[in-house]
């Protein structure tokens, strides 16, 4: 207790350098004091590939040019290597279809299944080392109007469903990226015979399978007609 007091006295007496500051900041407003504080730097945002990271990942991992084009990258400049980013690859219409959004680097750290690949780039020497995290669902077989038929005159059990992959549509997700079209044995027809025979039903899909909710498009007795206007939007991915 003695050694405090004898401290307190000390600086109440102090002169000099210590004494001048506390006079000069003695009953100011804090307003008066400058504060600095430390700026977090902002994460750029999703952006396409660049021109030179497409090649590099056509080249390397015989991704499908139009393909490259249209999938997204987020990445994280390091300070200390200007032109030098630690980067993500995702498919954006696969994040839709969880109905999630990636707004930077950081969004992904808990999705680790929606990065495609990952690594880095040099913007200003254009080198690039980038590791497959996983293999994009895009090379699908297209089937023709016969096969899509076959497939849906197919169906007997009442219930029993059998899905299409769309590259065209209001929904997103999957290998062609705008969903599925799901076409359905009506039970009700199929036990009374009355109603229409098929309902057709549009959802959003991730990786290979329909997800989130269905959408009632319209019922038909026509197996022909459902598969002329599914074959129209099975095509290959555009956007």
């Amino acid at each position: 207790m003695f050694w405090k007091k004898k401290q307190a006295a000390a600086v109440g007496i102090g002169s000099g350098c210590m004494g001048e500051v506390m006079s000069e900041t003695a009953g100011k407003p804090a307003s008066h004091l400058k504060v600095v504080k430390d700026k977090e730097e902002k994460l750029p945002g999703p952006r396409l590939l660049p021109g030179f990271v497409q090649k590099y990942i056509v080249q390397r991992y015989a991704m499908d040019p139009e393909i490259a084009k249209i999938i997204m990258m987020v990445r994280r400049p390091r300070s200390q290597s200007p032109g030098i980013s630690d980067c993500r690859v995702f498919d954006n219409a696969e994040v839709e279809a969880l109905n999630l959004k990636v707004h930077d680097f950081d969004s992904l750290n808990d999705r680790p299944d929606l990065i495609l690949y990952e690594g880095w780039f040099d913007e200003h020497s254009k080198e690039v080392d980038v590791t497959e995290k996983r293999k994009m669902d895009y090379d699908v077989p297209f089937l023709t109007e016969s096969e899509i038929l076959q497939k849906i005159e197919a169906l007997s059990e009442p219930g029993s469903t059998v899905y299409f992959f769309l590259s065209r549509g209001p929904n997103v997700g999957g290998p062609l990226g705008r969903g599925v079209a799901i076409v359905e044995l009506n039970a009700d027809h199929a036990k009374t015979g009355k109603g229409k025979k098929y309902s057709i039903h549009a959802s959003s899909a991730f990786r290979m399978e329909p997800c989130g909710k269905r959408t009632k498009v319209w019922d038909s007795n026509k197996s022909k007609d459902i598969a002329r206007w599914i074959k129209e939007s099975h095509r290959k991915r555009t956007y």
